[in-house]
């Protein structure tokens, strides 16, 4: 029920809370926001120095509401850099490590995503119907709440899932039995490793030709790159109009070179588009084989999403001069980045240190100090601020320019094929084809024996199950269960017309007197014929009909298996017929795994390399194909 009353996510965002895994007394709320604060202060140095996409990763006081205790908590829009959301995944992890007493839950759009990241590995019986509120970080480890036995549960049995608090109660109490099996813990925290490293890894910075203005823009505030980029990419027609007059805001005359630090994703963003700027809006580029036409190209994209934000601004500019960073909120702030090494040394006063330092108070004024109850100040709006009380000095940044370090390598936009399929290979964990010599010793026999295990196997509703090796399985077959199966269906005791029996009758005119002594000689005989004769009569029947699709199209098309000489020369007489021969002569028996090992050959090799059944089928079976290094099959 909790599920249908909350709202939908959207489908780029994440929602995340934390919860006291002990019952809160009355000093809960009070020292729920005291841990939002020092989880804050304790993660700044890599805060400050993220650049989100959308929106910041933001902790929030939530009252209860319902069944869901109170908590603190935030949802954050990610865009299209999913990378802000296992970031996210991350901090929580580190937070509940931090802060023992907390249990955390994050969920998007997909639902428990972090299930689906190790769908492999999950037990059978967790699916999306019973899984909500049994997952959680928790001292810095994932768990998840099982299923209970009826004598267990302080909840309904109708109640697939458990409630918020009686998730909470038993994590608190017994968290030992509920942490989560090791290979869906190796399997998630693969996804999030690295951090915080992959922070610096996951930023490109590039040469800009920008307008003298936007640099001082972005010296104060440096997470302004990313909406100035999102007004950019999703520009439509009327944001289009701003820009087909010479720039208010951003005029191209005073233009330098300058060094802008992006994510990977948003520097995709800006570069990939192809775009034309109008010829009033006074921003020209140089011919393409000009040595700096990329960073002139940028500098014109990047302006153009200024201008759009800028043109988007309600006009009435933000008191500029309220101030927090004079407030003991910052002072424990900047006391934390310090004590964490964020300025890495640097000597206080120089550029570097200057540089970290806006970062720390554009991260702090933008997503710390904001009070809970107050309106989100537009970009554009903070820009035309920023404009309005910084000043510009053009020669120190052209001083700048002449000096600026090397910008990044930007190959990894593009992907060879190779690294595309190792990449690939890497995701599915598994090897890349093996050498020839290896080939020539592929078991065939393993193919096979697979399919077998699988079509063995019974499937649901919910699909098949796939076996990962025919070792776990065998084909058998139980004579006796199936002559009692076939007793059951074609048996005299079995031997009862149901309702549409009756219908069909009355419908072709048949009477019980009609046939009433037929039915009964019937009866006398069909008491008398027992299971084994039955069975042998259906053996006998489908002998026929082999003897008779021997001689056709359909029965040449299969492989049978090698007949002994005597077999191969007998030969039918002239005088005999044309079939005589063939219903005197054994019939050889088809080679079942032959023939299905040759129609998957064909099969894969009609794929041509792509995606198929056939392969789709035995990966998931845990058999590879080796590249199909002929033109034409044998």
């Amino acid at each position: 029920m909790e599920a249908l009353r909350r709202p939908a996510l959207p489908e780029d965002a994440v929602r995340y809370r934390l919860f006291a895994a002990a019952a809160a007394g009355p000093g809960g709320e009070a020292l729920l926001r005291r841990c939002a604060e020092l989880a804050l202060l304790r993660f700044a140095p890599l805060l400050a120095a993220y650049v989100w996409q959308r929106q910041p990763f933001r902790l929030r006081y939530v009252p209860r509401r319902g069944e869901t205790p109170a908590h603190i908590g935030g949802t954050t829009v990610f865009g299209d850099n999913v990378e802000d959301e296992w970031f996210i995944v991350y901090l929580l992890r580190e937070i509940t490590r931090e802060f023992p007493g907390l249990a955390a839950r994050i969920d998007d759009n997909d639902g428990e995503f972090l299930l689906i990241e190790a769908a492999d590995f999950l037990p059978k019986w967790l699916n999306p119907e019973n899984s909500e509120n049994r997952v959680f970080f928790y001292k810095g480890e994932l768990h998840i709440i099982p299923l209970s036995e009826p004598s267990e549960q302080d909840w309904p049995l109708s109640a697939p899932c458990p409630t918020v608090p009686q998730a909470l109660a038993l994590l608190s109490t017994r968290s030992e039995e509920f942490l989560a099996a090791e290979p869906i813990r190796a399997a998630l925290y693969k996804r999030i490793q690295g951090y915080p490293e992959r922070i610096q890894a996951s930023l490109h910075r590039a040469r800009c030709f920008l307008p003298a203005g936007i640099v001082a823009v972005l010296r104060l505030r440096p997470s302004l790159v990313a909406a100035a980029v999102q007004a950019f990419y999703l520009r439509d027609a009327g944001d289009l109009r701003a820009c087909r007059r010479p720039f208010r805001a951003f005029p191209a005359e005073q233009r330098v070179m300058a060094l802008v630090t992006f994510t990977r994703c948003l520097y995709a963003q800006l570069a990939q588009q192809k775009f034309v700027p109008d010829r009033r809006s006074g921003y020209t580029l140089p011919a393409p084989s000009h040595p700096q036409y990329r960073a002139h190209e940028l500098g014109m994209k990047l302006a153009h999403g200024f201008e759009i934000l800028c043109s988007k601004s309600s006009k009435v500019a933000p008191d500029a001069k309220r101030s927090v960073l004079s407030s003991p909120l910052w002072e424990r702030f900047l006391r934390s980045l310090k004590e964490k090494d964020y300025f890495k040394g640097e000597m206080e006063g120089s550029a570097k240190y200057l540089e970290l330092l806006h970062m720390a108070e554009d991260h702090f004024q933008r997503f710390v100090s904001v009070p809970e109850d107050s309106d989100e100040v537009s970009p554009g709006d903070e820009i035309l601020t920023l404009l309005q009380t910084t000043s510009i000095d053009l020669k120190e940044f052209e001083r700048e320019a002449a000096s600026l370090p090397p910008e990044d390598d930007d190959s990894w936009l593009d992907i060879a094929p190779d690294a595309l399929d190792q990449m690939l290979q890497e995701a599915r964990k598994e090897s890349l084809p093996s050498t020839n010599e290896e080939e020539q010793k592929y078991d065939l026999e393993t193919v096979a024996e697979s399919m077998k295990a699988f079509v063995s196997k019974v499937s649901t509703h919910e699909g098949a199950e796939m076996p990962w090796s025919s070792d776990e399985s065998h084909v058998t077959f139980d004579v006796d269960s199936f002559t009692k199966a076939l007793d059951k269906i074609l048996g005299a005791d079995s031997e009862e017309l149901d309702s549409d029996d009756l219908d069909e009758e009355e419908e072709f005119g048949f009477s019980d007197g009609d046939d009433a002594d037929l039915t009964a000689g019937d009866q006398r005989q069909e008491q008398k014929v027992s299971p084994e004769e039955l069975v042998g009569s259906l053996k006998a029947y489908m002998k026929e009909m082999d003897r008779e699709l021997a001689q056709t199209n359909v029965g040449k098309s299969f492989a049978t298996q090698k007949r002994g000489a005597s077999s191969v020369e007998a030969a039918p007489s002239e005088s005999a017929g044309p079939d005589c021969g063939a219903e005197d002569a054994e019939l050889a028996p088809v080679d079942v795994d032959m023939n299905l090992v040759a129609n998957l050959l064909e099969s894969y090799s009609a794929q041509a390399g792509l995606a198929g059944p056939t392969s789709n089928i035995l990966q998931s079976l845990g058999v590879n194909f080796p590249e199909n290094t002929e033109l034409t099959g044998s």
